[in-house]
């Protein structure tokens, strides 16, 4: 057998500079939007900043995420908190997807009954809140390809940016024309903006929990790889999963030709595994003959 030990570090652990920065200026933004709101009396800014809450929350649990994630491996557990990375991108989509529904019921609802919207008071205090955001997702756009985690903390500052230009966008039609339907209308698009892309996160986040093939992994090619390796008879048991984002392991049995000589073969069929394909951790296991009716397969 051999196993892969340069497991590379996890992709959001190298973002965790970013993803702080963001999270204190989100903050800070979250308590200014939240003492505004009290001094203007305005309903309108007290409920975006409950929505920022989220965004802080769902920050702060990428952060949690990132920290457990970096932990050592332990003899309880062997592949370390790895999976504490998906937990939290799954958390987030799962909140990002009651927000997304509960802006939609708040937009109805105000569809019934429009009402009067501090106008002014709100487009300021957005437009601080959208700069806040711009800033968060220039930081946040390009690591949110490399990790699930760090693609929901993105998702939360995209949403509450997209918020934010949505009141301005409502706040402008109110002020000039006081037609109280743009808050509802414009809420309603932002809801629908974030929906798909948030399930989009969650059928992801699930699938690395049960443990589906990695979506940069061609199972069919990397066997039929793995049969072109001289010495290689036959392959079975070919598994290939996800520990966290940016890692991939992969566990395999290759059954060995009658001249094959096992340490020239594990030394090949290890070099194609790791160096063709994404694989960061792969477990080969190199057999003769009928050893395969020995074992339990998978």
């Amino acid at each position: 057998m051999s196993g892969s030990h340069g497991m590379s570090g996890s992709a959001a652990s190298r973002n965790k500079r970013a993803l702080t920065i963001v999270f204190f200026t989100t903050l800070t933004y979250l308590v200014a939007e939240v003492i505004g709101g009290w001094w203007t009396g305005s309903l309108a800014l007290l409920a975006d900043a409950g929505h920022m809450l989220t965004d802080v929350a769902g920050v702060g649990l990428a952060l949690l995420a990132i920290r457990f994630g970096e932990k050592p491996a332990t003899p309880a557990r062997t592949y370390g908190y790895y999976r504490f990375e998906i937990l939290a991108a799954l958390t987030n989509a799962v909140v990002l997807i009651l927000i997304s529904i509960y802006i939609l019921y708040e937009a109805y609802l105000r569809f019934l009954n429009p009402p009067k919207v501090e106008s002014t008071t709100m487009m300021w205090v957005a437009g601080v809140g959208l700069l806040v955001n711009l800033y968060g997702v220039y930081l946040l756009r390009k690591s949110s390809g490399e990790s699930l985690n760090m693609k929901g903390a993105y998702f939360e500052v995209l949403s509450d940016m997209l918020t934010s230009v949505g009141v301005m966008v409502a706040g402008a039609i109110m002020i000039t024309t006081k037609w109280y339907y743009a808050d509802p209308l414009l809420s309603t698009g932002i809801g629908l903006f974030i929906l798909p892309r948030t399930w989009a996160l969650l059928k992801e986040s699930v699938n690395v929990l049960l443990e589906g093939t990695p979506a940069d992994v061609n199972l069919e090619e990397l066997r039929q790889g793995l049969l072109q390796v001289p010495g290689v008879a036959a392959v079975h048991d070919l598994h290939a999963w996800v520990l966290t984002s940016g890692v991939n392991a992969l566990s395999v049995h290759v059954v060995l030709t009658d001249e094959a000589r096992h340490e020239d073969v594990l030394t090949r069929a290890q070099d194609y595994v790791t160096t063709k394909h994404p694989i960061q951790h792969a477990t080969i296991q190199v057999e003769r003959g009928d050893f395969a009716q020995h074992e339990t397969h998978l």
